[in-house]
């Protein structure tokens, strides 16, 4: 039998027997839900979550340190909600998971991860915190002063994704795009999974949402591995025209002064600057574009994204359920070793009922290198998807 999770033969028992507990509980739950939105256990508390089984291939060359190969993972994650008050909510996540994917080990030879969601390692030691599993936890209290001005205030271990950098067709590596570059902006450093406030404001068709969070650990090795706080704003307007719903944000962010610039002499802030809108064009169509630049006094490997694409709603051929992405991405390499990436995706996803939904998917990635071997490459994808 094929080992699907990258050959750790001692662990592939225990990741066989955590998949089926995994998926046992699920059925449990799903047994108990009606649709994808989540199972309400009274008027106060509810329970969800999404689970993915993932499986991708990479065809690749000019990489002769990497081979050609396929690996999968399964990615897990119960939430619960409690909400005493119509103006209060407690929020709790988890995340689990068996497999890294294409990210185990180095299999993959592209800066950009093919599968832009959590992996059994990445939900371990989160952020150099030393916590395992928990994903957010987190308080809101909601002003409402009347039906269109709401205050929304929320603490606790957050997830800037969650607030800033949205986008209706391309923020979602579950149900969407798998690829990291179109799922958020890599040059954004959105931080997930640690402390943090965040402040959402809503007044008519206008936003305005800022996010402040500590975090453990910059992702930086050795001497250059420290905390660091960041700080992001996120400026909206929702349009409805004749063409349909839009979104236009615009997000501005700032970190601490705790990444080393190029030379690794000196301690540096990031900044970036992204531009995010999405538009309904008919009742089939759908196109979406995020640009963004971030300043390179740090050491950084991108510095500018100019991304977007087309979304093609399943009624055009009688299934609303379903629907078609196509994405691109140019990313301009910053100061590091990368020149530019390209990236191009598209998927195919059909529901199946409201709850189960399968994926096909396709990607292209060139990385372009300023010395060496420049890797490119096709990945193919199969995702299957629970929501509950």
């Amino acid at each position: 039998m094929m080992n699907l999770w990258g050959g750790r033969e001692v662990s592939i028992r225990v990741i066989k027997k955590f998949g089926l507990d995994c998926l046992l509980a699920m059925s449990g739950i799903l047994l108990l839900t009606d649709s994808g939105s989540g199972y309400e256990i009274n008027d106060k508390f509810s329970i969800g979550g999404v689970m993915a089984g993932i499986y991708q291939y990479q065809s690749i060359s000019d990489a002769p340190d990497h081979n050609s190969l396929g690996r999968g993972l399964l990615a897990i994650q119960p939430e619960a909600s409690f909400a005493p008050t119509g103006n209060d909510e407690l929020f709790v996540k988890f995340g689990f998971g068996a497999g890294n994917g294409l990210t185990e080990g180095g299999k993959s030879p592209f800066k950009l991860a093919p599968w832009g969601g959590d992996t059994q390692d990445s939900v371990k030691d989160i952020n150099g915190r030393g916590r395992d599993y928990l994903l957010t936890a987190w308080y809101r209290h909601t002003f409402k002063f009347n039906a269109d001005h709401t205050l929304g205030i929320s603490g606790g271990i957050i997830d800037g994704t969650d607030y800033i950098d949205e986008n209706v067709y391309s923020n979602d590596e579950y149900t969407q795009f798998m690829n990291e570059a179109l799922v958020n902006a890599p040059n954004a450093f959105l931080p997930s999974y640690d402390l943090g406030a965040a402040v959402e404001w809503e007044m008519d068709r206008f936003s305005l949402k800022g996010v402040a969070m500590a975090i453990g650990s910059n992702g930086r090795e050795g001497k250059f591995d420290e905390s660091y706080n960041a700080y992001f704003m996120q400026l909206g307007y929702a349009a409805d025209t004749g063409l349909g719903h839009g979104n236009y944000r615009l997000l501005l962010g700032m970190s601490s002064n705790a990444y080393p610039n190029p030379e690794g002499t000196h301690q540096e802030r990031r900044k970036c600057a992204i531009v995010s809108f999405d538009q309904e064009l008919g009742d089939i169509l759908g196109a979406w574009i995020r640009f963004g630049w971030q300043d390179d006094a740090a050491a950084i490997d991108y510095e500018a994204i100019y991304s977007g694409g087309l979304h093609i709603n399943g009624t055009l051929w009688g299934r609303s359920s379903d629907d078609i992405g196509i994405g691109y991405a140019h990313l301009n390499g910053g100061n590091r070793d990368v020149d530019h990436t390209h990236v191009f995706e598209t998927y195919v996803r059909v529901a199946l009922n409201h709850i189960f939904a399968v994926t096909g998917d396709v990607q292209y990635m060139k990385d372009a290198m300023n010395a060496g071997e420049s890797p490119g490459g096709w990945i193919f994808g199969l995702r299957a998807t629970a929501e509950f």
